[in-house]
Formats: structure tokens, C-alpha cells, sequence
């Protein structure tokens, strides 16, 4: 402020200060507007980022019960006749 006074002289200051708020106010106006624009042209892409998010979410789950499912399906075989065998084994040392 102190170089301006000098360089420029008291009577100018105020204009030399109104110039620069008014300065400052259209850098702010320009940053909120290309804030803003920014927001809105990624809205679409997060939109869809999250669609596809939420997709991959349904379909792991659905294989993941599917193989719960099967695994279960295969088993069951399996611990039936390990049930079998028990009884069959208690029943002999009975």
C-alpha cells in the first residue's frame, strides 16, 4: 500500500483499492462459476459410476450365493452320509 501511495499519490489510492475489490470479486465470481460447471459435468460421470458400483454389488452377491447354494448342494451328500456312518458306528458299539 505504502509503494502505491507513493507511486501513484493519496487522491488515487481509493480508485487504485475499488479497482482492485472489484478485481478480486470477478476472480471469486470466475472460480465459484468454474466450480460449479465442474460439478455439474461430473454429476453425470458420478451417476454412473455409482450405477455401475451398485451393479457389481448385485451381481457379486449373486454369485456369492449361488456358490453358498452349490457348496451347500454338494455337501449335503456328503454330511448325510457321515451322519450314516456315525449312527451305523454307534449302533455296532452299542
Amino acid at each position: 500500500m505504502i509503494v502505491v501511495l507513493v507511486l501513484f499519490g493519496a487522491d488515487k489510492l481509493p480508485d487504485i483499492v475499488r479497482t482492485m475489490g472489484k478485481g478480486m470479486r470477478e476472480v471469486r465470481k470466475a472460480t465459484d462459476e468454474i466450480k460449479k460447471e465442474f460439478d455439474e459435468s461430473t454429476e453425470d460421470i458420478r451417476r454412473d459410476i455409482t450405477d455401475v458400483t451398485d451393479s457389481v454389488r448385485r451381481d457379486i452377491t449373486d454369485v456369492t450365493e449361488s456358490v453358498r447354494k452349490d457348496l451347500e448342494d454338494a455337501g449335503k451328500p456328503l454330511s448325510d452320509e457321515i451322519n450314516d456312518t456315525a449312527r451305523d458306528l454307534n449302533k455296532e458299539i452299542r
